[in-house]
């Protein structure tokens, strides 16, 4: 199977992009799956959860710009068949820097192309910032499939619309016409609060089988293992956490060994076969 591009994304803050970028890639390469984690946040969470922190160069901005080859920013880290391109503290600045460009809007898929024809990963993942800027859009335009991750919380639907729809106009508009969701993720998921199970009925409603069966739980011990720079599966390995995201691993593997992915928004989201494509 060719190498493909998920971006982990969603415009809203706090509903675990991060969190599931990191463990997903990190569950997938604990089952012998070669894995890239892209950090295009500024923040640069991921690079510290993978014991990377404070990269002053040398890192993603550099070969956003086309200043450094991306394959040569390809870093190793801890885990066996984990690899990392760092966020650098120059990141931040980039959204003014690509907007110069005339592509900008295809600059990161630009820049990525070898890599991805490398065939070294199987799978790489994008850590996208929360916001709809020119970040997030190279990474939804360098993306073949994007995972939204959804906080049960009362406004876990609000703003969703809006990514789905610069998805669709990507599609519209032939910048990234096969571009489709792998899925949608409810993630802190607390079973003591009537209204997480609310917020999940009413995402499974309006989504179907859009959205994975696999819940990741509100946990404390997911949300103290990056202060030890940590991926849940290292900080706590039998805990709900780890099984939590062990799981979605291997749906996730399962919808991507059928090429089931999805397009449209809401109940008129329809499955698509990727199996054959890019």
């Amino acid at each position: 199977m060719p190498t493909k591009i998920i971006a982990v994304a969603n415009q809203k803050g706090g509903v675990g992009k991060t969190t599931t970028t990191v463990n997903l890639a990190a569950a997938l390469a604990e089952e012998g799956h070669s894995i890239l984690v892209i950090d295009l946040d500024p923040q640069a969470n991921a690079s510290s959860a993978l014991g990377f922190e404070g990269i002053e160069e040398g890192g993603l901005y550099r070969g956003l710009i086309g200043e450094i080859p991306m394959k040569d920013l390809i870093t190793s880290t801890r885990l066996a068949h984990l690899a990392l391109i760092p966020a650098d503290l120059e990141l931040a600045g980039a959204e003014i820097d690509i907007a110069r460009h005339d592509q900008h809007l295809i600059q990161l898929k630009i820049m990525l192309e070898e890599v991805k024809e490398s065939g070294r990963f199987s799978y790489i993942f994008i850590d996208s910032p929360p916001s709809l800027g020119v970040l997030m859009s190279n990474a939804l335009t360098a993306a073949d499939e994007v995972l939204i991750p959804i906080q049960c919380e009362y406004y876990a639907l609000e703003g969703l619309g809006k990514l789905v729809g610069v998805m669709e106009q990507l599609r519209k508009t032939g910048i990234n016409p096969g571009l489709a969701m792998t899925g949608l993720l409810m993630t802190m998921f607390d079973m003591r609060t009537n209204l997480s199970s609310a917020v999940m009925k009413d995402v499974r409603t309006h989504f179907q089988e859009v959205v994975f069966d696999t819940v990741i739980p509100r946990s404390i011990r997911i949300s103290e293992a990056p202060s030890f720079s940590q991926t849940i599966l290292e900080y706590d390995s039998k805990g709900p956490g780890a099984v939590a995201y062990r799981a979605l691993a291997s749906e996730f593997l399962k919808r991507q060994v059928a090429g089931m992915a999805f397009i449209g928004g809401a109940s008129s989201a329809q499955v698509v076969d990727t199996s054959k494509s890019h």
